[in-house]
């Protein structure tokens, strides 16, 4: 009984504790609130929309040319429902944030909703380009299937073309909400800020980073490790970093980028140029160069056999 009450008591005063740090901090705390987005629903609207992008590949529900049509219908009806709860969440959050008045956040949420459904055939578009420049793009691959069931790229890359579509809305959370959870499971990073051309590949992926304001043209190849990053930010007179302005690469058409390499800052990379693996640019590069590092010096050293090493 007594050793019951000593950890009552010190329960009750970690307790106590932890609940003085949330005094006063708006930062990582959402008490006495509740029009957050949830992420867990979040993340099955986006499920639902994958069986839309990609019918029959979830394995979900078995789909034919008679019901196509009814499982679509009736997964639209869900998302529809779904997403605007959620966006309408989003702004809620927003007007709390900013302590605005009047705003009709359901119609908004329900606009932005309606906008995304409508670009699915768009997008739907855009993904046969970008498998079929994965499958143009690597010998090892064998069919389309297996590109769409197994490669993280095409994971990425659709996550990020619907994120995309309700950033340009300037939907609040979900679109970076969206882009991690891909991030998460494929290691390959894409801000849903970026603006992406078509037939758009990733060979490899992981480690990818592609910043917010990047600009990719059609036909474009990257491999694993490539950073499209930002240089150091400028900050104001009160220390705080600036935000906004274009400060990422722009990768024109027909580009290649090799793995490892860094491209930094508002620079471009013209139409044809490759760009060597490991290789570090901070300025513009013309269209139709190869851009590579020196070549180092290997050494090679002949190991020795057992036979050798014994005599």
């Amino acid at each position: 009984m007594e050793e019951n009450k000593l950890t009552n008591n010190k329960i009750e005063e970690l307790v106590g504790e932890i609940a003085q740090t949330y005094q006063g901090d708006s930062g990582i705390n959402f008490i006495d609130a509740s029009n957050l987005p949830v992420q867990g629903e979040i993340l099955k609207i986006l499920d639902l929309l994958f069986e839309v992008l990609f019918p029959g590949y979830t394995g979900k529900r078995t789909v034919t040319k008679s019901n196509i049509s009814f499982i679509v219908g009736d997964i639209l009806c869900r998302v529809y429902t779904d997403l605007c709860e959620q966006v309408e969440r989003s702004y809620q959050y927003q007007c709390r944030i900013k302590k605005c008045d009047g705003c009709d956040c359901r119609t908004m949420a329900e606009n932005v909703t309606q906008h995304l459904l409508a670009q699915l055939p768009k997008i739907r578009e855009l993904l046969k380009g970008d498998v079929g420049a994965a499958f143009d793009g690597d010998p090892a691959a064998k069919s389309y299937e297996e590109i769409v069931i197994s490669y993280p790229c095409i994971t990425a890359i659709a996550t990020y073309r619907i994120a995309h579509e309700l950033y340009l809305k300037q939907v609040p959370l979900i679109p970076r909400i969206i882009t991690e959870c891909a991030h998460a499971k494929t290691g390959i990073d894409i801000h849903p800020g970026a603006k992406i051309g078509k037939n758009f590949f990733i060979d490899h992926g992981t480690g990818v980073v592609v910043g917010e304001t990047t600009v990719i043209g059609n036909n474009v190849k990257i491999y694993q490790g490539a950073t499209l990053g930002a240089l150091s930010f400028p900050k104001d007179e009160r220390g705080k970093i600036i935000k906004g302005g274009k400060r990422h690469p722009t990768i024109e058409d027909n580009v290649t980028i090799y793995a490892e390499a860094t491209i930094l800052g508002d620079v471009v990379i013209g139409k044809n140029a490759v760009i060597g693996g490991n290789v570090w640019i901070k300025e513009s590069v013309p269209a139709g160069v190869t851009v590579t590092t020196p070549h180092t010096d290997l050494v090679y050293t002949k190991h020795k056999s057992k036979t050798e090493s014994k005599n």
